[in-house]
């Protein structure tokens, strides 16, 4: 099977492309070519992508006469740190590339985030064209420009706006995954819905079973519509000065839970974004915004999708409300000390507020602990 759709990121003179479909990997030659000045790419990956996906991207940059050469990353998010970083620069630079010579992310989340990120800093700044090859990637981390790595203090607190030029999401690698990121990258796909499309919530509630068990239909919808929901909000506020911060919906949260926890893949992205979107929700309705119908209904579609949606899913693992309070007091988007909540007014009416009195927070957090 293969064909694919496009949508486009309208940025003005930073506008891209984003193709979504099967059969990506094998034409990316052909696709990157028309981009290139410099008919050579650098191509960073991980390994256990490299394994999978790298063959049939180098063949199809053969096929089309592009240079390139391959630096393999170890993988995981403990990859996303600095002397990693300070690595691939390296590395980058040691392989001489010029301000002509294009990046390409090959990879999930951590690669793209870090490709980006090197790419907005080698030689003051190379474009780069983002593969990504799982689906919170596809749907989220490869779109809008947002780059970087975590620290000791928190999750992509040093990074930079970076726009790639070019997306190319293949649905077919999403049945390489193991299930448990497939299922991981899923709470970002929800997370569309519940910000501002209750129609694709609905979708997901009929449909969801088949995008996880590998329908490629439904794969590629709901990858389209998640990038066509986040390419019209990214195009509204780019660098995050007010709306686009709705997408990070569950994230406040979800941040706080992955810095208590590491960054070595007992919790990972997506669990902690579907515990964070629950309890963003429970917030919501503890503050008299959200109809306790609409928390419930959320919490039952992720649940029957197979996610975690409370800490009562971690194991009873020690946590205190006040160590993720801490978290979130360092969260980037902490305004004159406050701190940006995402809160709902039911599914597909997310809205921003610094209001939240925290003694309520605390207060949801050390009840459901307590459950």
């Amino acid at each position: 099977m293969s064909g694919h759709a496009s949508l486009r990121v309208a940025l003005a003179e930073r506008s891209y492309d984003i193709l979504v479909g099967e059969g990506l990997l094998a034409s990316a030659g052909s696709q990157i070519a028309p981009l290139l000045e410099q008919k050579r790419v650098v191509i960073v990956t991980d390994e256990n992508v490299a394994g999978l996906h790298l063959a049939a991207v180098e063949r199809s940059l053969d096929n089309s006469g592009i240079a390139y050469e391959a630096l393999v990353l170890p993988p995981g998010e403990k990859t996303k740190d600095f002397a990693h970083l300070e690595s691939l620069v390296d590395r980058l630079l040691e392989a001489k590339v010029e301000r002509g010579t294009q990046l390409v992310a090959l990879g999930g989340g951590v690669i793209g985030d870090l490709t980006g990120f090197a790419a907005s800093i080698v030689l003051r700044g190379l474009d780069f064209i983002q593969i990504p090859t799982t689906l919170l990637a596809q749907v989220d981390s490869s779109v809008g420009g947002k780059t970087g790595i975590n620290t000791a203090r928190g999750k992509n607190l040093v990074g930079s706006f970076h726009q790639p030029r070019l997306v190319l999401a293949d649905t077919e690698a999403l049945s390489t995954l193991p299930p448990r990121d497939l299922l991981a990258g899923y709470a970002e796909v929800a997370k569309y819905g519940l910000i501002n499309d209750s129609d694709f919530f609905g979708w997901l509630e009929s449909h969801g079973a088949a995008v996880i068990d590998g329908d490629p239909m439904a794969r590629r919808q709901a990858v389209l519509t998640s990038c066509a929901n986040k390419a019209a909000i990214v195009a509204e506020d780019e660098r995050e000065a007010g709306h686009r911060a709705l997408l990070n919906l569950g994230h406040t949260f979800g941040h706080a839970l992955e810095a208590e926890f590491g960054y070595g893949g007992y919790l990972l992205h997506g669990e902690a974004v579907a515990i964070g979107l629950s309890l963003a929700f429970d917030l919501s309705t503890r503050l008299g915004f959200c109809p306790p119908e609409e928390t419930a209904r959320v919490r039952r579609h992720l649940a029957a999708i197979g996610l975690p949606t409370g800490l009562e899913a971690l194991d009873g693992q020690i946590l205190s409300a006040g160590a993720l309070l801490d978290h979130m007091g360092r969260d980037k988007k902490v305004r004159d000390g406050k701190i940006t909540f995402v809160l709902t007014r039911g599914i597909g009416q997310a809205f921003l507020s610094q209001d939240v009195n925290l003694a309520d927070v605390e207060a949801l957090l050390n009840s459901t602990l307590a459950a």
